[in-house]
């Protein structure tokens, strides 16, 4: 009985992990992969760690992306970015780089 509770907040904390949230606050308008975002407050979801998921509101961009791991743990959120264009983020408190691919097929 005992293994099997376990078990079960075994499986219940993956789930959580897995569909981890960041928030994002781009100071001005972005392109990421060729979609325009507006400044503001994002949340941003990985999905199958080969999708980034950029929600504002009822507005929703996916863009395809690489997830890459730094040797040390970034202290907060940053953007890197080209001008106007979006190549990475690094999620605060976290060793995550998310690395937009620079193909232009994001959806709006």
């Amino acid at each position: 009985m005992v293994k099997n509770i376990l078990l079960g907040f075994t499986f219940a904390a993956l789930a959580v992990a897995s569909a981890a949230s960041y928030n994002v606050t781009f100071y001005q308008p972005v392109t990421i992969n060729g979609a325009q975002l507006k400044a503001g407050d994002y949340k941003l979801e990985l999905k199958d760690n080969n999708t980034a998921v950029l929600k504002q509101g009822k507005s929703v961009t996916e863009a395809p992306v690489k997830v890459e791991n730094d040797s040390q743990k970034f202290s907060r959120n940053a953007v890197r970015m080209n001008g106007e264009k979006v190549e990475e983020i690094r999620l605060g408190g976290t060793n995550t780089r998310v690395v937009f691919e620079r193909s232009g097929n994001a959806t709006n």
